[in-house]
């Protein structure tokens, strides 16, 4: 039988980053607590996790290139809202923003999850954000960090590996 690997959601004693865009605040702090609740879930120590706060959805993927890069962090999550106006700002700022954020992850080999939402209305967005559990799309993004971040271990040899 093929030998299956798969991250588990719980990592105590590994550290955790959050950047979160402070604009559309009122989407973007309910995206951090689901976050924070899963990283929580997840066996991880409040004193593990550190949250950027930057200006921008557009600020987000330096910040997460320096956390990455620093090798302080098992993963970093990313959270942020981005809400279509009358221009089309929205288009460019959502495919840069996203493609910079995997390209961090590319870049740096540590797992940087994207819970940055382009939505097309604030209704939309207001509804990936206040769920609890996996209706807040900040849970999966830390949760998939989580898990990212243990499989990634597992495969380097360092334990904690799902099935295997």
């Amino acid at each position: 039988m093929a030998k299956i690997w798969e991250g588990k959601p719980s990592a105590p004693g590994m550290r955790f980053a959050v950047v979160m865009s402070r604009f559309n605040s009122g989407v973007t702090d309910k995206l951090l607590e689901g976050a924070l609740e899963a990283l929580k879930r997840a066996q991880v120590a409040a004193e593990d996790i550190e949250v950027v706060r930057v200006p921008g959805a557009f600020e987000i993927p330096l910040a997460a290139k320096v956390l990455a890069a620093s090798g302080r962090f098992s993963g970093v999550v990313c959270v942020a809202a981005i809400v279509k106006g009358g221009t089309p700002h929205w288009d460019y700022l959502s495919r840069s923003v996203t493609d910079a954020v995997a390209r961090v992850a590319l870049d740096t080999g540590v797992p940087v999850t994207n819970a940055v939402l382009t939505t097309e209305t604030l209704e939309q967005a207001v509804a990936r954000s206040t769920g609890r559990g996996s209706d807040n799309k900040g849970y999966d993004a830390a949760l998939a960090a989580v898990e990212t971040a243990v499989l990634h271990r597992a495969l380097a040899g360092g334990g904690r590996n799902g099935k295997n």
